[in-house]
């Protein structure tokens, strides 16, 4: 089984892992970061997003050997964060009650977040744009937005 350095919320880890085994698999069962959910495995619900390079992608889709030397950012690391936008929409994420289940929410919150940090003024349509993909069975989909809007207005 080849071996891998990857990059992980800002600490190299080293695992063994097959190469098409996917991202999801690699934070959740090599690692124990078990914030980023699976929902259902075919990039199609945003539940497992998290950052490559800053960009928001469905971790379930991307085999660990494609990583290489990139960063990985998983909703962990976001937590974590020190980081003004980070933190602006986890306040936001809690001032609108967003979550309800909260199973989709890491995924929303990495998507909101790579948004953010690339347009942090978007209009409604980009909010749409940046959003869709990401499922809520819960259908908080209004707090979701609302939520961007506050942190965004935070932002400028």
């Amino acid at each position: 089984m080849p071996e891998y350095n990857i990059n992980i919320n800002g600490k190299v880890k080293k695992i063994d892992a097959d190469t098409d085994t996917p991202i999801l698999w690699v934070l959740r069962d090599h690692l124990d970061l078990v914030g980023t959910k699976y929902g259902c495995g075919i990039a199609q619900c945003g539940a497992c997003t998290v950052h490559l390079n800053g960009s928001a992608i469905r971790s379930c889709s991307v085999a660990v050997s494609a990583v290489g030397n990139q960063v990985i950012t998983t909703i962990e690391g976001i937590s974590k964060s020190t980081e003004k936008i980070e933190n602006i929409v986890k306040k936001a994420w809690l001032t609108h009650d967003v979550a309800q289940c909260g199973y989709c929410q890491s995924g929303q919150i990495m998507n909101a977040t790579a948004l953010l940090k690339t347009n942090p003024n978007p209009s409604d349509t980009d909010i749409d744009r940046a959003m869709t993909g990401n499922i809520c069975r819960c259908g908080t989909y209004t707090r979701i937005k609302t939520a961007i809007k506050t942190a965004a207005a935070q932002l400028t």
